[in-house]
């Protein structure tokens, strides 16, 4: 029976943290970090992390602005927005959520923002700088599952790593931050020819795909440890793509879904912003 990564407990010491950093602000009388928050529709994935990112900013001392245009939104209606923010000296970072609509043209409206308000990693020159291991803002929720990982004390050195998806949110930045780790890094996806065998070499796998009950017991090798990205409303119920309850007897480590990645992902984010603060106001 594997052992559950409680990502809450471990993003408990990391908002302790920012606590703290936000407490200095208001007692010397200065302004707390800000972030600006836009959403372009009613993606009910969107709007259910926005919720859980200002319920923790609002704990932790750091503001949110929260942007919200209609499907119908024109292009230059959201270049406006941007330019807008980019020159508010009160806000910090900048979070766009993706995906746009069709008539969207994202990868413009990404290059937009500012990359020293580029908190998500979103823009070519910060996405230069990250693949070329210079300082940048880092994805946070690649960061976060380096995070759970180290926290179970497995040295990652030399272990084989499987990432089930290939995102360029999820799995590629990952593919960057597990080789600096000296893992050897194995990337699947729906062309992946024999899944459950290649995955069930893994000492770590990883799945971010989207796709509940994906990843069976089949897929895993005696004591692996698991990071289960995915987040799927099911029923409306927040469903990851592993089938925990079978996934929990071989593995050694596991995440759940609530209460795994997403809890980290979330404080990572916030460190960001906190980040952002650090280099625009000193």
């Amino acid at each position: 029976m594997g052992k559950i990564i409680d990502g809450t407990k471990i993003a408990k010491s990391y908002k302790e943290e920012i606590k703290k950093f936000t407490d200095k602000l208001i007692s010397d009388g200065k302004r707390v970090p800000c972030a600006a928050a836009i959403i372009v529709g009613n993606d009910g994935g969107s709007s259910y992390y926005l919720k859980s990112v200002m319920k923790n900013c609002s704990v932790l001392g750091v503001t949110i602005k929260d942007y919200r245009f209609p499907q119908e939104v024109t292009e230059q209606e959201l270049e406006a927005a941007i330019t807008n923010l980019n020159n508010d000296k009160n806000v910090d970072g900048i979070m766009l959520f993706l995906p746009l609509p069709k008539h969207i043209n994202s990868k413009h409206i990404t290059s937009l923002i500012s990359y020293k308000k580029d908190i998500d990693c979103l823009t070519d020159l910060n996405n230069g700088k990250f693949y070329k291991g210079e300082e940048s803002f880092i994805p946070c929720t690649p960061n976060s599952v380096v995070k759970l990982i180290e926290n179970c004390g497995m040295d990652m050195e030399g272990k084989n790593a499987v990432i089930l998806g290939r995102s360029n949110i999820v799995g590629k930045p990952l593919v960057q931050l597990l080789l600096q780790k000296n893992c050897t890094v194995t990337v699947c996806h729906s062309k992946t020819k024999e899944l459950s065998k290649v995955c069930s070499n893994a000492d770590i796998l990883i799945s971010c795909t989207g796709k509940p009950g994906l990843v069976t017991k089949e897929f895993l090798k005696e004591g692996a440890v698991v990071i289960d990205v995915g987040t799927t409303s099911v029923n409306g119920k927040i469903t990851g793509d592993v089938v925990f309850e079978e996934v929990i007897e071989k593995a050694s480590y596991i995440t759940p879904v609530p209460g795994g990645v997403g809890a980290v992902t979330t404080t990572m984010l916030i460190r960001n912003i906190c980040e952002a603060y650090r280099k625009n106001v000193y």
